[in-house]
């Protein structure tokens, strides 16, 4: 990553990068704006401490839009590196990063709309007393229907709660489900494509979604060797944290057939299982 999470610069170094689809978290503020945020609370990725220092472990959601604008969402990462890459960034980019603020749901749909990049994310339900608790759905649907001008086509639509009205507001979104459930309840939900956890690679799964038109994505891969185990096994797409290493590569590391695959994974599974025994006996 090269640039502070769910920040408007980190989706545009993703843009740059070659990226098909842009990935991130959604909170809705107190007074209905939707905006970017993964944690609950916004200490580790805003200057929260300093603008608002008795309000710091409070619900990233109970701050009004205004009161988010005021924050920095950029100095963070310039300080803390979690990926080791801030050293890399030139001086522009280094100012430009401890810049960053909080981005708004419609400005992140802009910039998919402007690009004409996918777009998928998770949707956090407001806390108790938040007056959007119960209409959050709802409030999400109107920023990409009303307050932006991406398509719906362009929208993976990853929320299950209230899956069946959200396909009757808007068909047009691509449902997206986020566990590998039977591929009768996927159908009946009108799921066109998962998004699973890479722990659940499976050859034979992604294959099976495959023939009745249900594409894979997995996250998180950002290692090479993992994104050449994810092309082996068949799966459409994968969501990372260095989309400037992987879309240099133009073939996996290594190549090897589904049952190579499957093989590799029983051994892996076997000699785990062998490791386990060993240290329970040495310690017994």
């Amino acid at each position: 990553m090269l640039a502070p999470e769910n920040t408007l610069m980190s989706f545009e170094k993703a843009v740059e990068a070659g990226s098909k689809g842009l990935e991130t978290d959604v909170t809705i503020s107190f007074d209905g704006v939707p905006f970017l945020m993964h944690d609950r609370t916004l200490q580790r990725t805003t200057n929260i401490q300093e603008v608002f220092p008795n309000r710091t472990n409070t619900p990233a959601a109970m701050f009004t839009w205004a009161e988010l604008e005021t924050l920095n969402a950029g100095a963070w990462f310039l300080s803390h590196n979690p990926f080791g890459t801030a050293g890399s960034l030139g001086a522009e980019n280094r100012r430009r990063a401890g810049n960053q603020s909080v981005c708004s749901l419609q400005a992140f749909l802009q910039l998919a709309a402007h690009t004409d990049k996918l777009v998928i994310f998770d949707l956090y339900r407001p806390p108790r007393g938040h007056p959007y608790r119960d209409t959050w759905i709802q409030r999400t649907l109107e920023v990409v229907q009303n307050e932006s001008s991406i398509r719906s086509s362009q929208v993976l639509w990853l929320p299950s709660d209230l899956r069946a009205l959200v396909q009757e507001i808007d068909p047009e979104l691509q449902q997206t489900a986020g566990s590998p459930l039977p591929l009768e309840e996927l159908q009946s939900n009108h799921i066109v494509k998962l998004n699973l956890h890479y722990s659940s690679m499976s050859a034979e799964l992604t294959s099976e979604y495959s023939a009745v038109n249900i594409t894979t994505n997995l996250y998180v891969i950002s290692q090479p060797w993992l994104y050449s185990l994810a092309w082996c096994s068949g799966v459409h797409s994968v969501t990372t944290n260095a989309p400037q290493l992987l879309s240099s590569m133009t073939a996996p590391l290594f190549l090897m057939s589904p049952d190579e695959y499957n093989l590799m994974w029983i051994l892996t599974d076997l000699l785990s299982l062998v490791l386990i025994l060993i240290i329970f006996i040495f310690h017994w």
